[in-house]
């Protein structure tokens, strides 16, 4: 764990370090948001910052548990929701649920996972932002159980809607989500087409985490492409 020497209010610290497990959460810099999430959760148990723990220790399993610790994560996440929940709706919340959902996903707890995804989606119907990527994560854990026509219509919901809100960053994530399953279908061209079509929307920030992603899955599409044809 980092330690912080700092003549500012303990506090200040704590708000800080738990903005930046935020930030790094969503960029999917895992060992950041860790150490910022670890920083974070330790000056608000002391000083009984009671928002930001919740938060920090949702954040921290979160990491956790993409960096392979992920039984871990989800008591961490387990215990971070529950604190938050008898704290008072937080507008952030339904999108910090869903961690916890793909986390179970991996375990194979597929019926859990559904059921966190549905908490997550009524908890704070009218908190939009969260719903693009609730629909992400349903439709991912209904292409593992095997309900490729329901994955995909969760899918392209998901695109849909985040077009309308203007979200870029979720319309990408979604769609690389929509490209896998259409290339499992045999509709490899399509796949590629459409993953194309938003990745060169963006102009910056290819360093990022989902970028790379899809670039990455671009490559392969059109390399198998040409085996195929070889």
């Amino acid at each position: 764990m980092r330690t912080v020497a700092n003549s500012r209010k303990p506090v200040e610290i704590a708000a800080e370090e738990m903005f930046a497990t935020i930030v790094q959460t969503l960029l999917r810099e895992y060992r950041q948001a860790e150490a910022s999430a670890a920083i974070a959760l330790e000056l608000s148990e002391k000083h009984q910052y009671s928002t930001f723990a919740g938060i920090s220790r949702v954040h921290l399993g979160h990491a956790r548990a993409e960096s392979g610790r992920v039984i871990e994560g989800i008591l961490l996440m387990r215990r971070g929701i529950d604190d938050l929940l008898r704290i008072g709706r937080h507008p952030g919340l339904s999108r910090w649920i869903l961690f916890l959902a793909t986390a179970q996903q991996r375990t194979g707890q597929l019926v859990d996972a559904l059921e966190t995804v549905e908490q997550a989606l009524r908890l704070n119907p009218e908190v939009l932002i969260a719903r693009p990527e609730g629909l992400r994560v349903c439709g991912e854990i209904r292409f593992k159980e095997g309900e490729i026509d329901r994955a995909e219509a969760d899918f392209r919901e998901s695109i849909a809607l985040a077009r309308t809100m203007g979200a870029k960053a979720l319309e990408l994530r979604s769609t690389m989500s929509l490209a896998r399953l259409l290339d499992q279908r045999g509709r490899r061209d399509e796949a590629r087409a459409m993953l194309a079509e938003i990745y060169d929307w963006f102009i910056e920030g290819f360093d990022i985490a989902d970028l790379k992603e899809a670039k990455t899955l671009l490559e392969q599409f059109v390399a198998q492409s040409v085996k195929c044809r070889s």
